[in-house]
């Protein structure tokens, strides 16, 4: 049997808190209010149809829908050419309707509705795992249902900034995908950390991969986190 580090004796965890203060301190507070916490099933469309797109398209593509059709069961009962012309702000807004329309006509055989209330009664892995049975969710959008939404669980959302920052520090595997990323981040997340403190930090790290962290050609010099950052010592 392999020697385990004591609990809470992890590195990284003094790592992440590190990154809190500093991103803060960088960028200021990016603090999602209470009253702009959408619903479940909206942070799910939004997830689902929100491929490569950028998330005020995909905001205003998730109020159009609903705005138009008045509910998410006319939405799923729509034709398929016409929610793809409602959804010409996405990237792919073809692949963007046709993943729409299977997703909530998953949750109303299902459910009879396209309603996400019974999730709350789930344990977080349990509700993330029914989501990621229906089509088009993966973890990204799972985790974002139960972190961004009126929910408000301890779900840590993993998009590819988040992603790419964590592998260039070292903090996990660096081929590892969303699903990995997120399986070995949530058990070093300090433990005073609420549901809010992670929607957070995760929007601190997208920031900082919009600016310093970028895709390619990343800017280390001045980065807020370049101590802490393999990468960015070597």
């Amino acid at each position: 049997m392999t020697d385990q580090l004591p609990l809470g004796s992890d590195p990284r965890i003094d790592i992440l808190r590190r990154m809190q203060a500093a991103l803060v301190e960088r960028f200021g507070r990016i603090v999602r209010p209470s009253d702009k916490r959408r619903s479940p099933e909206w942070v799910l469309v939004h997830g689902v149809i929100g491929a490569q797109t950028k998330t005020a398209a995909s905001n205003a593509s998730t109020d159009g829908l609903l705005a138009r059709y008045g509910s998410w069961e006319k939405v799923a009962a729509a034709p398929l050419d016409e929610l793809e012309a409602q959804l010409q702000r996405q990237t792919f807004p073809s692949v963007a309707a046709q993943r729409l329309k299977h997703c909530l006509n998953a949750i109303i055989e299902e459910r009879g509705a396209v309603d996400l209330r019974h999730l709350s009664n789930l344990e977080l892995g349990d509700a993330m795992a029914w989501l990621e049975r229906l089509p088009g969710v993966a973890r990204k959008n799972s985790a974002g249902v139960m972190n961004a939404s009126t929910f408000d669980r301890r779900a840590m959302v993993i998009d590819g900034h988040h992603r790419r920052i964590m592998q260039r520090m070292g903090i996990v595997p660096a081929k590892a995908d969303t699903a990995k990323t997120y399986d070995a981040l949530m058990p070093i997340v300090p433990e005073e950390w609420s549901a809010a403190d992670m929607d957070e930090h995760h929007l601190l790290l997208k920031k900082l991969g919009q600016t310093h962290c970028r895709p390619r050609a990343p800017q280390c010099e001045g980065c807020p986190v370049r101590g802490d950052c393999a990468t960015g010592r070597a």
